[in-house]
């Protein structure tokens, strides 16, 4: 992968939606090029697919943190189903090292976060936990 390719992945990451005229005058190449860089990214599989962001997915809760989770015995698929569950949760992630799960949240207050770790902390299997407050997001949507 080259420059181009690099920098025409750079300007879809920005807008995927951009036509191949606008793609072109932004890399200082030809339509021809854009289009065929694209079908070669695809055809290597380094583009995967192309994606919709909704308003939804990116507004942000007033208050986030991420919950690690360490399970005790083998309850982790339970545990994740139940946390699918609830409001609070916006993405669980399995991992290796100290903790088994590492869970997203998003509440519109602080009381409604402490609700939601002390509703998570009293499921059966979770042994122990660690939550930190996100204060800010400086890259997102990758």
């Amino acid at each position: 992968m080259d420059s181009t390719d690099q920098n025409l992945i750079r300007a879809l990451r920005h807008d995927a939606r951009a036509s191949l005229s606008a793609l072109s005058e932004e890399l200082g190449v030809s339509r021809t090029t854009v289009r065929s860089r694209i079908e070669k990214l695809q055809r290597q599989g380094d583009i995967v697919g192309f994606s919709v962001v909704l308003k939804g997915d990116v507004a942000q809760d007033p208050v986030r943190g991420l919950m690690m989770i360490g399970v005790e015995g083998r309850g982790a698929e339970r545990i994740m189903r139940q946390l699918s569950g609830m409001p609070e949760v916006r993405r669980v992630h399995t991992t290796n090292g100290r903790w088994d799960l590492i869970v997203e949240l998003g509440t519109q207050s602080l009381e409604e976060l402490d609700r939601a770790l002390a509703g998570i902390r009293r499921l059966d299997g979770v042994a122990t936990s660690e939550t930190s407050l996100l204060l800010a997001t400086r890259i997102s949507g990758r």
